[in-house]
């Protein structure tokens, strides 16, 4: 991909990211407006759910494009892995500021209570508190100063984050509700993949060890 491309692609990419954030302020003016279509009957729930719904989207799309990249070949999907990334951050800072702004009105005991008293809300909590350190290394100066490795062993934060993510989902619906399932089926498929990446060679080895071992059959 020429840097020409790639520059006409990344743009289109943050367009598309943006495009969540562009539908609430659509559907927020109308809302104001009284134009269908509007945020539903209770707007905080609807702009909760849309901002957190959306950061987990960004986030599974974060841990796809390693696995894509690696079984299509296609080299270039690395250089969208920050940016998708940082609009998961984005999205989760709206959905965090929605909560402290327009649900608790800044109620810092209240929080603190929900906190420590409903579970599916300390998930959320941990996943977008794993982000941060995430968010701010997310630069090259930040991979200079600490070194691949060390930042790459930080970075993989982001299973931590994905697995808090789809559980403060999932506990946050009411039983039943099969929302979360998609979400955790593609997470559970996208960890699965990096554990066989990472046993295969393993694997490989003690069959080939094995087969040295085995006496030759005439």
């Amino acid at each position: 991909m020429s840097k020409k491309q790639l520059i006409i692609a990344k743009t289109i990419a943050w367009l598309l990211c943006l495009m969540p954030l562009l539908r609430l302020v659509y559907r927020g003016v109308n809302a104001v407006r009284h134009v269908e279509p509007d945020l539903g009957a209770n707007p905080i729930e609807f702009i909760t759910l849309s901002t957190g719904t959306w950061t987990l989207v960004f986030i599974l799309i974060t841990l796809s494009i390693t696995p894509l990249r690696k079984v299509t070949g296609i080299a270039w999907l690395i250089k969208f892995r920050r940016l998708i990334g940082l609009f998961a951050y984005f999205y989760s800072c709206l959905h965090f500021t929605t909560y402290i702004w327009l649900d608790k009105f800044f109620n810092v005991p209240d929080m603190l209570h929900d906190v420590a008293k409903r579970p599916f809300i300390t998930a959320g909590f941990l996943a977008f508190v794993l982000m941060l350190p995430l968010a701010a290394t997310s630069t090259n100066w930040s991979i200079r100063k600490l070194g691949g490795k060390r930042w790459n062993l930080l970075h993989k934060l982001i299973y931590v984050t994905g697995i808090s993510g789809v559980v403060h989902f999932w506990w946050k619906v009411k039983p039943g509700v099969r929302d979360p399932y998609p979400y955790a089926a593609v997470l559970a498929v996208l960890l699965l993949y990096r554990i066989f990446v990472r046993v295969r060679p393993k694997l490989a080895g003690s069959a080939g060890k094995s087969t040295e071992s085995s006496p030759a059959l005439n």
